[in-house]
């Protein structure tokens, strides 16, 4: 079993989020803020979401305020700016801490899986993204200068790929 499924994180309500519900699903993660140049990615977030959901993708976005303090302090507000401005959907969950001593368990695992440009593990900035295949494997990372359009192609083929047995 991949150790990505054992994480449950906690959603904006308080209840945990189990990935072990993902299993099978290609999952695309980012860390997101409502008040950073790249903001604007939540519409393109949204769009592969809408395109990929019917074939297995989700997308969970984790607030955070680690980069220029550049999310909301509460959960309700993130939320609402989110579906108000970008008519979000998929899952926002709780703002959590990307880097440092009390980075979230799920960023922990992911910096440890894939590290980023120049070989760098920690967070640069907001809307890093990380793709997990339908096994649970982290696949790749992307800087916050990928738009998620651009990972189409790649989400496509992760798609047609059918879940393989963990040894």
């Amino acid at each position: 079993m991949s150790e990505f499924y054992s994480f449950a994180p906690i959603d904006q309500d308080g209840n945990t989020f189990p990935f072990g519900s993902l299993r099978n699903k290609v999952v695309l993660i980012v860390n997101v803020a409502s008040h950073c140049a790249f903001t604007p990615q939540y519409k393109e977030l949204e769009y592969l979401y809408e395109k990929y959901k019917p074939y297995g993708l989700v997308i969970i976005a984790f607030p955070c305020g680690q980069f220029g303090n550049q999310e909301f302090e509460k959960d309700d507000e993130i939320n609402k700016f989110c579906q108000n401005k970008f008519g979000v959907t998929f899952p926002i969950l709780h703002k959590i801490r990307c880097n440092g001593q009390n980075q979230d368990p799920v960023y922990k695992f992911l910096k440890n899986s894939v590290r980023g440009q120049s070989g760098i593990k920690m967070i640069k900035w907001n809307f890093e993204k990380f793709l997990v295949d339908r096994n649970g494997k982290v696949i790749k990372r992307f800087s916050c200068m990928t738009r998620p359009l651009e990972l189409s192609q790649l989400i496509e083929e992760l798609l047609s790929q059918s879940q393989k047995e963990d040894a």
